[in-house]
């Protein structure tokens, strides 16, 4: 997938707005089990939340490494929570027109 445009952003965080964060990074941080849960989540949904309840402070050097590591995009964050998009790979299952 191409990198996101700032419009495709834009539509994707007003898509997020009213949706709950599925994942929560507590106090063990970035962890194995995190990225395969955070993966899993972006295969059902693809445009997901994910909040951080502990290691707030280390959030902005946190949200490149989990986005790399999923190969999602960062569609944008709000306060303690972030906006992640993946594409689904197969055609007929993708649920989000970008």
């Amino acid at each position: 997938m191409n990198k996101l445009t700032s419009r495709q952003r834009k539509e994707l965080r007003s898509l997020a707005h009213h949706m709950d964060s599925i994942v929560k990074i507590g106090k063990q941080g970035i962890t194995d089990q995190l990225i395969k849960a955070i993966g899993i989540a972006l295969e059902d949904h693809e445009l997901i939340k994910v909040k951080f309840v502990d290691h707030k402070d280390e959030k902005n050097s946190m949200v490149p490494q989990i986005a790399e590591k999923c190969s999602a995009e960062i569609v944008g964050t709000i306060g303690n929570i972030i906006i992640l998009y993946k594409e689904n790979a197969d055609p007929e299952k993708r649920k989000i027109k970008v």
